[in-house]
Order: C-alpha cells, then structure tokens, then sequence
C-alpha cells in the first residue's frame, strides 16, 4: 500500500513540476520575440502602394524591407521566394511562403488564387493576418454578421480564440504569428494524415520549417 502511495505521490510532484515548467515558459516567451505586429502591418500597407496590380511585387518589397531593417545577426529570414508549399489545415487549403520560423515566431505569406474557408485552430499564441490581395470573411460562435477584411487590414486572432474564416478567389495575406511555435504544428500537419496524405507537401515544409528554426537557433534566436 505504502509503495503504491509513494509511486503516485512522486507522479503527482512530477506532473507539478511540469505545469509549473510551461507556467514558466510561458511568461518568459516574450523576451524572444522580434518582430512587431504593427510594424509588419505598415509594412504590408507600404507593399500595397508600392505594388498595387502585383502581389509578387509586394511580396518583393516585404522581403526587402525586412532584410534592410533587421540584422541577419538578430533574426534569419528566407529569402528564396520560390519555395512555396501547398497547407492543408483545418479543412482550408491554400500554398504558403515560409519568410521565417523560429521557436517563437513564424511569418508567412499564405493564399490562394481559387478561394478556401475552413477552421482556424486554436493557438497558444497570437496571430495576426495582413491581408494584401483580395477579401476574408470571419466570424466568431454567436455573431450573425460576416466580419470583413480587405487589402491593409489585419485579422487579429487572441491566443485560444478561433473562427471560421473564409478567403475568396486571389486572396494571400502575410501571416505573423507569435508563441511557442512547435505545439502548433499538428494543426498544420494532420489533415495530411487523415485525409490530404500529401507527404511530398509534408516533407517540404518540415525540411523547410527546421532549417528555418536551426539557423534561428545558431544565432540564439529563439
């Protein structure tokens, strides 16, 4: 009896230790965290003016910007703009530009050409889409009326928070977002296991995400 008890007496301080850990994880996360959600939503307004008719164009100009502020010593950015992917994520598909990926933050530019909808998923973290081209429609359980988002506007997602979201036909936006980045990537990788099974997608974009997030990481950028 007595080991019995002692056996679930130390799974009981283990599992506290535990939780106590992510309670701490979670109110350091800030300290790792460069880039601005209002910065990167000017930007995407200055990539709108810049290339109005040419969503390639404002997606030159981000990357542009972005290595000419920040130094290469302080955050990594891909600059490779033809490493697009296709993400298939709570019943939404779309393709998707990995700018940068690291422990804490990740910057995208998703979309597509032929209009999606879906589930957003439910994260620890923030997140903010900067729509550039085209039209999303969202709402929240109990709202009887469509939210809009157009070109320069953002779509603030709380932490814990999710919606149905719509994008119609030729919408992309430049999505940041912010938190530990790691328990989230099942949402992005589940419907290639129960129904997509696109593992050359899969591949790609976990290649492309851990290069990303390794050479973060080599500079301490978490």
């Amino acid at each position: 009896m007595s080991s019995t008890v002692t056996k679930w007496a130390i799974l009981f301080g283990l599992a506290s230790l535990f939780v106590q850990g992510l309670r701490w994880l979670d109110a350091v996360k800030d300290r790792w965290y460069i880039l601005d959600p209002v910065f990167l939503n000017q930007l995407a307004q200055d990539s709108i003016a810049a290339s109005p008719n040419s969503t390639s164009g404002m997606i030159d100009h981000i990357i542009a910007n972005l290595t000419s502020t920040y130094s290469p010593q302080q955050i990594q950015f891909n600059t490779d703009t033809s490493e697009w992917v296709f993400n298939n994520a709570g019943g939404a598909m779309g393709a998707m530009y990995i700018i940068h990926a690291s422990i804490t933050e990740y910057l995208i530019v998703f979309g597509t050409p032929l209009g999606t909808e879906g589930h957003s998923g439910t994260y620890p973290g923030d997140n903010y889409f900067n729509i550039l081209v085209g039209e999303q429609w969202a709402f929240y359980p109990g709202e009887l009326e469509k939210r809009v988002y157009r070109p320069g506007m953002v779509n603030h997602l709380p932490r814990g928070k999710n919606i149905q979201y719509k994008m119609h036909k030729g919408c992309f936006a430049l999505e940041y977002q912010r938190g530990w980045i790691p328990p989230m990537l099942p949402f992005g990788f589940g419907d290639t296991f129960t129904s997509t099974l696109d593992f050359g997608a899969l591949w790609r974009t976990v290649k492309w995400t851990a290069r990303e997030m390794a050479g973060n990481l080599l500079i301490g950028k978490l």
